[in-house]
């Protein structure tokens, strides 16, 4: 009978000291943190509410009443926030990536769509938000076209996607230039057509790589559907300033700005982790 001797790995002294020193330098960090958070929250609450005018911006800003009654409309306006982002994302990433690609065209007949292209992203891109919202919220029914939409919810999300359109579209096309020409030269020399490498090649490896400033930029534009407020939809907005007006009290503000920080925060939280993981992909 043969006894055969199992050898484990054990870690070296050297090492578990070192484990150690790690474990208590994190430990020594985060109280450090902790207690600093906690310390800097209490000075800045201290000096608010020591502040001279505290009672009166208390009484405007903060009264529990006024959230109370305010948040049933507010909250019932925010669900339309959310349907206006729900329908121009879909609709932003497909305008953004047609004209990214559109302007990747390299034939010479190809030239007018380029331009057109070109001529797209400088125009939206320098133009505020807001004015694109007013041009086609008000522009668009005044040209009593047939077929135009009255809705003004519809003619908000037409406008926020035109706007969008134009910082996605630079996005992906980033992304694109990203993709090193030799991932397309091998594409064609497997015989692939030049829609085919986009398709199959290009694309996959471009989008993966534009995820967080593609969320960042939807970020935005959630924040940014209160702006369709400016041509009369009932949203959450337009409904906090319905009951300001009544009561002269900016509480119903804060109700607003509450209901959109807690769908953008998650979002934001979202993208970080994804752009972190992409760095720890790419051993940085």
């Amino acid at each position: 009978m043969t006894s055969q001797t199992a050898t484990e790995w054990v870690k070296s002294d050297r090492q578990v000291e070192r484990e150690r020193v790690r474990r208590t330098r994190a430990r020594r960090s985060a109280s450090v943190a902790t207690v600093s958070t906690i310390v800097f929250l209490v000075l800045l609450v201290w000096g608010v509410t020591n502040s001279p005018g505290w009672a009166s911006v208390k009484e405007t800003f903060f009264n529990w009443d006024e959230f109370v009654g305010a948040l049933p409309d507010v909250l019932n306006g925010f669900l339309l926030n959310v349907k206006i982002f729900l329908i121009a994302e879909p609709l932003i990433l497909i305008v953004g990536l047609l004209v990214a690609l559109a302007r990747g065209l390299k034939a010479p007949i190809f030239f007018p769509l380029r331009a057109l292209a070109t001529a797209y992203t400088d125009i939206f891109r320098g133009v505020p938000t807001i004015l694109v919202i007013y041009l086609i919220g008000f522009g668009l029914p005044a040209l009593q076209l047939q077929g135009v939409p009255s809705d003004l919810a519809t003619l908000g999300i037409i406008a926020l996607t035109l706007s969008y359109g134009a910082y996605v579209a630079e996005v992906i096309r980033s992304g694109i230039d990203s993709v090193h020409p030799s991932q397309v030269a091998a594409a064609r020399s497997l015989g692939l057509s030049h829609g085919k490498t986009m398709r199959f090649v290009v694309l996959p490896q471009a989008l993966r790589r534009v995820v967080p400033p593609l969320l960042n930029d939807f970020v935005s534009l959630q924040k940014d559907t209160a702006l369709v407020a400016t041509i009369g939809p009932l949203e959450a907005l337009r409904q906090a300033q319905i009951h300001a007006a009544s009561s002269f009290n900016y509480t119903p503000y804060l109700v607003a700005a509450l209901l959109f920080i807690l769908l953008t925060i998650p979002l934001a939280r979202f993208t970080d982790y994804l752009a972190a993981r992409s760095q720890r992909r790419r051993g940085q």
